[in-house]
């Protein structure tokens, strides 16, 4: 185990905030699904563009293409739209539902990139907890890798951001979650390729549990 397993492992938290996609919830191939047919649409190449275009807020992603005559706000719309319509294949990481189940509801969080209306319409599908507080796509005027989101999460929780941990699953989440000046946690069960990275990481949920202090403190034991 690193030192900064140990770090994480060792340490209790006031708070966990967590992504969404890839972290809690498989959407891969919901997303994809989607958001390829609309590159293929607009001439792009879509196998080079799809792995660009998770942990982001939709809006961000069009608007970083510059595309000419492309309205970002509308296409984001209809993306969107596109995507409460198709949840199909989207299920739970292994282990989140327990995981979730045993955290204080007022210790947690989900600061997602998705739209409300698309994040609660993929925790549905997966049978997710609803969150007792999410940040999404609305409540920031600037997307991650700009952590806006994981500070406003921890404001909602009353928690500061540095008692907090974050748990992200692609490189602009992680920015951000250190931008917050948290610790985070990655999360690598829909992942293909090695991400590298400084912070410690989870295949799953699966063997870890968490121990719930006195005072409200949390800790990630490893289970068994």
């Amino acid at each position: 185990m690193t030192s900064a397993q140990n770090t994480v492992f060792d340490k209790r938290y006031n708070g966990f905030l967590f992504d969404m996609d890839g972290t809690l919830l498989n959407s891969i191939a919901a997303a994809e699904r989607v958001w390829g047919k609309w590159a293929a649409r607009h001439g792009l190449n879509v196998a080079a563009f799809l792995p660009t275009m998770h942990g982001k807020r939709g809006i961000d992603t069009i608007r970083g293409l510059a595309l000419p005559g492309v309205d970002a706000v509308a296409e984001a719309l209809e993306i969107e739209r596109g995507e409460i319509e198709d949840v199909e294949g989207v299920v739970a990481i292994p282990g989140a539902i327990d995981f979730l189940n045993g955290l204080p509801p007022a210790r947690w969080a989900i600061v997602t990139s998705a739209p409300a209306l698309l994040a609660r319409a993929r925790i549905e599908a997966a049978g997710l907890p609803q969150p007792p507080t999410i940040v999404t796509a609305e409540d920031v005027k600037i997307g991650k890798p700009n952590p806006a989101g994981y500070l406003l999460g921890a404001s909602h929780l009353g928690v500061d951001p540095a008692r907090c941990l974050v748990f992200e699953d692609v490189m602009a989440g992680v920015l951000a979650g250190e931008a917050a000046g948290s610790d985070v946690m990655v999360v690598t069960a829909t992942h293909s390729h090695a991400m590298e990275t400084r912070h410690p990481s989870l295949a799953s949920y699966e063997n870890v549990r968490v121990y719930v202090d006195a005072d409200g403190g949390m800790q990630i034991v490893r289970a068994g």
